[in-house]
């Protein structure tokens, strides 16, 4: 007598990966993968910035190029990461999720994505001027730098999100059924990045997981890596490098504005070490706008880019 397999019920296994999982696509594996590649990008990245402070003995005392510096940097997480993905064949595919063949990745995206920004971080900030927990001054506008500035906070978030809600998010939708495990597992390893941050506490750690799935419903929902991009790029040079307040407790050197005067303590609507991002009311902000994206994802039932459909996998 012999087993009728078609008639066996699933494992949990089976259940909770996709046919073809292999131990590379277990989250520990790209974890560790991850976390080398972070390690490779740091050493790359330190290194090239000592080099230049030394040979540029202005950008030591210059606010505007030491924050530059600092932002721009960052471009060797894209190197590292996208050398990665092109030269193992098999992360190739990931690469299509950051090009048009993503439906998502459109124009109309972008600007959205800049008004997201901008418009949740801006609120934060009025609302924080108007109960007295802030108090701004105007102090330079300088056209080039400012397009420069904007250009290396560019460079600096559109990185994270490559490294979060490209390459995390798609190697995990790669091993597993359920979307959430990308969504939430990109979420909270994006949040680790910032816990040595300064000002670090309970109420910004659970805004940086919120607002990564936030960005992350945008890449399932929309098929759009681009809004998410130009979202967190707007998000940080609005609150770095034109209100020149903490962004996750990084303090901007050059900016329009100036602050002036701060409550000193943390409260509903600011955090002055680590900026608006690290207070109650924004936080809330966006768990309410998530909410909307999600409602208005499932109605609208689409899905973001299959970039292994070639290996039949999801």
């Amino acid at each position: 007598m012999t087993n009728d397999n078609s008639t066996q019920k699933p494992t949990i296994f089976k259940k909770i990966h996709n046919d073809g999982f292999t131990w590379h696509d277990s989250i520990f594996v790209i974890t560790i993968i991850f976390l080398f590649l972070m390690f490779v990008t740091s050493a790359v990245s330190s290194t090239v910035l000592v080099l230049v402070e030394l040979s540029i003995p202005k950008v030591q005392t210059d606010g505007f190029w030491s924050l530059f510096l600092m932002y721009a940097s960052t471009i060797f997480s894209w190197l590292v990461f996208a050398l990665y993905c092109s030269v193992i064949k098999y992360n190739r595919p990931i690469m299509k999720a950051i090009t048009p063949q993503a439906k998502g990745n459109t124009l109309k995206m972008l600007l959205i994505g800049f008004l997201v920004g901008f418009g949740e971080n801006a609120l934060g900030v009025l609302m924080a001027a108007l109960v007295g927990d802030i108090h701004l001054v105007y102090d330079s506008f300088q056209v080039i730098k400012l397009i420069a500035m904007f250009l290396a906070v560019f460079i600096q978030s559109s990185s994270e999100e490559f490294l979060c809600r490209a390459f995390l998010y798609q190697r995990l939708r790669k091993g597993y059924r359920s979307p959430w495990v990308a969504i939430i597992g990109n979420a909270l390893i994006f949040m680790a990045l910032h816990l040595f941050n300064p000002g670090v506490s309970i109420v910004p750690i659970i805004h940086l997981v919120v607002i990564a799935v936030f960005y992350s419903c945008f890449v399932y929902y929309f098929d759009s890596i681009w809004l998410p991009m130009m979202a967190h790029t707007a998000w940080n040079f609005t609150q770095n490098i034109i209100f020149g307040l903490p962004n996750s407790g990084i303090v901007s050197s050059f900016s329009i504005a100036k602050l002036e005067a701060a409550t000193g303590r943390i409260t509903f609507i600011y955090d002055p070490v680590f900026g608006v991002e690290g207070s109650a009311f924004l936080l809330i902000v966006t768990i309410v706008a998530t909410v909307v994206v999600i409602v208005l994802g499932e109605k609208r039932g689409a899905r973001s880019l299959n970039v292994w459909k070639s290996d039949k996998v999801l």
